[in-house]
């Protein structure tokens, strides 16, 4: 079934498209989209989300929801994420060694890991060098 476009939509996803991959919360999104109602980007975001052209990813229980563009067909690269514990800042992480991790998993323990959903809490590079500056 296609989508009904709307120019409320494609304005939604013309901002969304001009973020790349970035994670981005439905109150971004709302500040760009300056024409369209912030009621109107939540609705068109959880629609976005449900024909998959949208990835919406919590990355815990205390932070928003970001959302993520994966194309009109619903693809996007498979990746960890990195999520720094003093900023916030939500990364991906896509490496062929991940990979091989999976591959373990799933046959050495019988799991299959959603990698959508993995997370490796830590400090990110700009944290760490503010760290190592106050020393």
């Amino acid at each position: 079934m296609r989508p009904y476009n709307t120019k409320q939509r494609e304005a939604i996803l013309s901002c969304i498209r001009s973020l790349g991959d970035a994670h981005v919360t439905a109150a971004q999104i709302a500040e760009r989209c300056l024409d369209v109602g912030r009621t109107t980007v939540y609705r068109h975001l959880d629609r976005l989300t449900k024909d998959g052209t949208l990835r919406r990813y919590a990355a815990d229980s205390v932070s928003g929801a970001c959302y993520q563009y994966t194309g009109e067909d619903g693809c996007g690269e498979s990746h960890y994420h990195l999520k720094c514990e003093s900023c916030g800042k939500l990364e991906h992480l896509a490496c062929e060694e991940l990979s091989a991790v999976e591959r373990h998993v799933l046959g050495k323990h019988a799991f299959l890991v959603n990698a959508q959903k993995t997370v490796l809490y830590g400090q990110c590079g700009d944290c760490l060098n503010q760290s190592f500056e106050g020393e």
